[in-house]
């Protein structure tokens, strides 16, 4: 049965080690849903969390293989503090670490979340001009002369 998305198990480190995440990262053509749970110290557990990071808000994303398929991970980063600030962050990156079995599942879904990101954003309006960039010239500056007092 197609599901309309794809499921990555993961493990996820913030606040220098002191707390650790497992969850599930489900891809789909309109972002990722992130869903975890964080323990201080493999103890206390904050609570499972769900955050939905749209296309919009994805920075970049890339897949790195590690060595030999060792400690394959999903390097993601985002265009808002706030939303970042809800997930699991290694100095400013989401870094999802993905069991061996899961890379090649991984990856296709990471290439398949890139091409959704390029198409989104070839369908977005050409960026607005600014209001200098509309009414001045650059040669105007230099041709202005001064007023004439009378």
């Amino acid at each position: 049965m197609n599901q309309g998305y794809t499921m990555i198990h993961f493990k996820a480190e913030s606040g220098h080690g002191l707390t650790y995440a497992n969850g599930i990262a489900k891809f789909s053509s309109a972002g990722i849903i992130i869903e975890f749970e964080s323990k201080f110290i493999g103890l206390f557990s904050n609570g499972v969390k769900e955050v939905r990071v749209s296309l919009a808000d994805i920075h970049s994303i890339a897949f790195k293989r590690g060595f030999v398929l060792l400690g394959p991970r999903i390097h993601l980063r985002l265009n808002s503090v706030a939303q970042a600030s809800k997930l699991p962050t290694d100095n400013g990156k989401i870094v999802l670490k993905v069991a061996r079995e899961d890379a090649a599942k991984a990856r296709e879904a990471v290439a398949r979340l890139e091409k959704d990101i390029a198409e989104y954003a070839a369908v977005l309006p050409p960026p607005q001009s600014s209001v200098s960039e509309l009414f001045l010239e650059e040669s105007s500056e230099s041709t202005t002369q001064k007023l004439e007092s009378n």
